[in-house]
């Protein structure tokens, strides 16, 4: 374990480092409840050993702060153990109240130690299970189940914090919305197995596109149905139409047979690209320009893109 030992005092921090490396586990010291906070953010210990009395910030109150901290950041949480030499149990108490989850005494036996330290590696094995699980969770909550792309919760977080740092950057935002022609066809003529696959292989080939433009602050995801949009952010309104372009004549490139898509004869898709480079609206009419570039592909012709630009250039 990764435990946070808390002790003003340098001969009792050194007795118990002793104990504790013995047993396999990496110390971190801090020298009091402040230096404890610090330490705790900096290295999200398995364990927090903490002292009670000390100087600048007791115990109680480092155990308050490292509480606050969890719940600000939505830390798993953490084990707080009080080193005492005292047995008054008003000052355990109100220790247990401040949010600590056991004590024990600084010259407690080596078994009683032992297996203290037992327990709560087994408690830090289990946490560590329990995040990576949530952690899973989350991640599987924000994907598209048969694409694998992002779905439609994950674009609308994602669209916000994009559209919010485009405007204090200042740098161009586009969104790119694409929807397959004639895949009621597709789906009724080839079956919905066919259309399934159909899906995943236009979703893969515009994630590759858009991630292949190199920009950071990008996101494909699946919009619904046969719809797939991506946003991304900082190009130019040249290479933001090149890249829809790209994405149009992948699409066709997969050679999809699609025998009702004439006079193509493959899978292909129209799409509409909003871009701009002032933000006096929203992310949401963003959204609603390119959805209109879109129903101008559709009806110009299909395979092809469509674009609506707000701003300067």
């Amino acid at each position: 374990m990764k435990i946070l030992l808390v002790d003003d005092s340098n001969s009792a921090a050194l007795v118990m480092t002793a104990r504790l490396s013995s047993y396999g586990h990496t110390l971190i010291r801090a020298v009091d409840g402040q230096d404890a906070v610090e330490a705790f953010k900096a290295h999200a210990p398995d364990l927090v050993l903490m002292d009670l009395e000390m100087p600048r910030l007791n115990g109680i109150e480092a155990t308050n702060r490292i509480r606050a901290e969890e719940a600000k950041r939505q830390w798993a949480w953490t084990p707080i153990i009080f080193l005492t030499a005292s047995s008054d149990s008003t000052c355990l108490v109100t220790a247990i109240n401040a949010g600590a989850d056991d004590f024990i005494s600084k010259s407690s036996p080596e078994p009683v130690l032992r297996a203290k330290m037992m327990a709560m590696a087994r408690i830090a094995a289990l946490r560590e299970s329990v995040y990576r699980a949530n952690l899973k969770l989350q991640e599987l909550a924000s994907l598209d189940g048969l694409t694998g792309l992002a779905n439609r919760r994950r674009l609308d977080e994602r669209s916000d914090v994009l559209w919010r740092k485009s405007q204090i950057t200042k740098r161009p935002f586009a969104v790119l919305m694409v929807d397959i022609d004639r895949f009621k066809q597709y789906n009724d003529f080839y079956s919905h197995q066919a259309g399934d696959e159909c899906l995943r292989k236009v979703a893969q080939t515009v994630d590759a596109v858009v991630r292949g433009c190199g920009r950071g602050d990008m996101l494909a995801a699946r919009y619904g149905g046969e719809e797939f949009a991506a946003i991304v952010c900082g190009l130019g309104k040249a290479d933001a139409s090149a890249l829809g372009q790209r994405v149009v004549r992948a699409v066709s490139e997969l050679e999809l047979v699609h025998e009702h898509n004439p006079p193509w004869g493959v899978v292909t898709i129209s799409a509409g690209l909003a871009w701009g480079d002032r933000f006096e609206g929203s992310v949401g009419q963003a959204f609603r320009w390119a959805d209109e570039a879109l129903y101008l592909a559709k009806h110009g012709g299909r395979n092809c893109l469509a674009t609506r630009a707000w701003g300067s250039s």
